[in-house]
């Protein structure tokens, strides 16, 4: 299973709250209280945000977190990247790594198409649309096959999956 730290999952809630009100400063208790997460790990996730180039710390009595850039300007893959680091789909589909199974496995190409493609999507996800609370409209979801670009675009609502307990 492809999975997310929990950890970013919370760097995305919170730079979500923030990008509500971009104009605003926040300190981690703040956001600690808004969302629900626990203040350490606010904090934590705050330096890690701040270190990566995504948000701004403003020192003093009235100073708190805001974000470095317009939310539109912040997308999906930033938040991410902050955190967990470039996204591959398999070691080998990250930059300058080397396997030792390179010259027999036949799909490392594939993997790295496959990466390219989710990192294309992640990247055209905005802060402004996670932070939204109608559901994502995605034109690359239903967009024309590779081989037909004449084909018009459509925006598809992304459903809400239910998870099975199996």
């Amino acid at each position: 299973m492809l999975k997310l730290s929990k950890l970013t999952d919370y760097a995305a809630v919170v730079m979500a709250h923030i990008a509500r009100t971009p104009d605003q400063l926040f300190t981690a208790s703040d956001i600690a209280d808004q969302v629900q997460i626990p203040k350490p790990t606010v904090s934590k996730t705050l330096k890690m945000l701040q270190k990566s180039g995504l948000l701004i710390s403003h020192r003093g009595a009235q100073g708190g977190y805001g974000l470095a850039r317009a939310p539109q300007q912040i997308t999906a893959s930033d938040i991410i990247d902050a955190i967990e680091g470039p996204f591959g789909m398999t070691e080998c589909s990250q930059e300058d790594t080397l396997c030792d199974l390179q010259a027999t496995c036949g799909v490392s190409d594939n993997w790295q198409r496959v990466s390219l493609v989710i990192r294309q999507m992640l990247s055209s996800i905005t802060l402004v649309q996670l932070a939204q609370k109608e559901p994502l409209q995605l034109n690359w979801f239903s967009g024309p096959p590779a081989d037909n670009p004449a084909v018009e675009r459509k925006q598809m609502e992304i459903p809400l999956v239910a998870l099975s307990s199996d």
